[in-house]
Formats: structure tokens, C-alpha cells, sequence
């Protein structure tokens, strides 16, 4: 290799690692900017997820109600156990 293609091969190393950085950098940027003002599209699935999750409390609160088959028919056995615990004492 004579010094002139080793001069060649710094030059082109050196603007394409330069290309490199300048795409780099301004990838970045792109993705700060995103960040900092959300699209329309991102603003509605935000609004999308807030509502989702609502009426996830709203079904979670209808799973766990206390009106449910199951809790009504727990609150019968404890009563009809306290009920047990009275005729027990009384005699």
C-alpha cells in the first residue's frame, strides 16, 4: 500500500465515521423531540389506556361486590354460625 491510498482510506474512514455521527446525533434529536410533543396518534391511545384501565376498577369492583351470590351466601353461613355460637352458649 503506497501513502497514497493509506491517505485515501483516512479520508473515507474519517467522512463516513463523520456521517455516522451526524446521523447519529440527529436520531436523537428526532426522538427528543417526539418525546417532549406526542403525536395525535399517542395522545388518543393515552386517552384509549386511562379508559381502559377505569373500567377495569369498574369491573374488578362488580367482581369483588359484596352483593355477589358467593358474598351473600358467606354472610348467610357466618350468620347462621354466630347464630350456632348463641344456641351453644345459651345452653
Amino acid at each position: 500500500m503506497n501513502w497514497a491510498t493509506a491517505i485515501v482510506l483516512i479520508v473515507l474512514i474519517a467522512a463516513v465515521s463523520g456521517a455516522l455521527g451526524r446521523r447519529k446525533r440527529s436520531q436523537q434529536e428526532i426522538e427528543r423531540r417526539a418525546e417532549e410533543h406526542p403525536s395525535e396518534r399517542e395522545k388518543e391511545l393515552e386517552n384509549e389506556v386511562t379508559e381502559l384501565r377505569e373500567r377495569i376498577q369498574v369491573l374488578e369492583r362488580i367482581a369483588t361486590d359484596e352483593n355477589s351470590s358467593e358474598a351473600v351466601e358467606a354472610r348467610r353461613i357466618a350468620a347462621e354460625i354466630d347464630k350456632l355460637k348463641e344456641t351453644d352458649r345459651q345452653a
